[in-house]
């Protein structure tokens, strides 16, 4: 099953169960529906009810990206996966604070096990931010409240950053600080637009399992976003987007010419860029490695689904919940 994404405006049009990609300047292609599991839009595309209708018999998810790149949206089929017993016990834990401080706090260990993974390999140049990562990291454990955990783990994120300098070798590139809304050079652009992309995998991933992805436990459950995947991106950003945005820079495959800017302060990758992060993201994500457990080659992309499985296992009392920490 493939992803598929679509950068070029103009509008899709389906016949019987053939969908048409139709785009501004005339030219026509079919779309190969039966093997794509989500398609993303980055383009201006105009649709309708009866191609609605289509995705949600296929269960292809749709994501939205507004004009900077950024997720604005899904559309999702009916949930065919559903468990009241699976709803009620995901909500009893984040009613339950010490249940909700646990499973948070599994992430938040996971997430600093792959920063401190990320800049080990490079110890000579950052180990007094690898000293303090370790110490701030003991007082996750002491944290009383979700308040709390989630300022530690910003203060870990914001040592985690200091070291990139050392980690990127392209003097075109240089990281001050995190810089989200808007996004100010490359590589908070790089970051912002990756985080997207980590999300919308995890959404994906997680719609088909059990799990409901707006009852969540680091992030504040609230309306209009699903806050649960938001939990577990936390894992795999510095396990995967963080390396992949260091390849990317670092080989220069990403360069200047790659990014535009917009009223002078918002960096933004340009369409060419995306195309090349998003293929190696892509590429990154059918990845395999020898899982322990399973004792099979299991893709990264998988590695998710797994992690909403495990917790799945804790909500209902099977097994507790250890968030992933990469061995290999």
């Amino acid at each position: 099953m493939k992803n598929v994404y679509l950068f070029n405006n103009g509008r899709i049009q389906r016949k019987d169960s053939t969908i048409y990609l139709i785009f501004e300047d005339g030219t026509k292609k079919t779309l190969p529906i039966e093997n794509t599991e989500n398609l993303h839009v980055f383009a201006e595309m105009d649709f309708n009810t009866s191609f609605f209708n289509l995705m949600n018999q296929k269960d292809v998810n749709i994501h939205f990206y507004n004009y900077y790149g950024y997720y604005s949206g899904s559309y999702t089929p009916r949930r065919k996966k559903v468990a009241g017993f699976v709803d009620v016990q995901q909500a009893a834990h984040v009613m339950d604070l010490n249940k909700r401080l646990y499973i948070a706090q599994q992430f938040v260990y996971s997430a600093i096990h792959h920063m401190l993974r990320n800049i080990r390999r490079y110890k000579d140049e950052v180990e007094p931010f690898i000293n303090e990562i370790t110490q701030l990291k003991k007082q996750v454990a002491d944290a009383t409240d979700i308040q709390t955990l989630m300022g530690i783990e910003g203060k870990i994120r914001f040592t985690y950053y200091q070291c990139f300098n050392a980690i990127i070798k392209n003097p075109d590139f240089q990281f001050t600080k995190r810089e989200k809304r808007p996004p100010t050079n490359p590589i908070n652009a790089l970051i912002s637009f990756g985080n997207s992309l980590m999300y919308t995998a995890v959404l994906s991933e997680m719609y088909k399992t059990q799990l409901n992805p707006t009852i969540s436990y680091l992030h504040e459950p609230g309306s209009r976003r699903f806050s649960l995947s938001l939990d577990i991106a936390e894992i795999f950003k510095p396990l995967l987007m963080d390396n992949l945005i260091f390849m990317l820079i670092n080989k220069k495959m990403i360069r200047a010419e790659h990014f535009e800017y917009i009223e002078e302060h918002i960096c933004l990758l340009n369409e060419t860029g995306r195309k090349i992060f998003i293929a190696e993201f892509e590429k990154r994500m059918s990845t395999t490695i020898k899982h322990r457990k399973l004792n099979r080659q299991t893709s990264y992309r998988f590695l998710i689904r797994l992690e909403c499985y495990k917790l799945i296992k804790h909500l209902i009392g099977d097994e507790d919940y250890k968030a992933l920490k990469a061995w290999w």
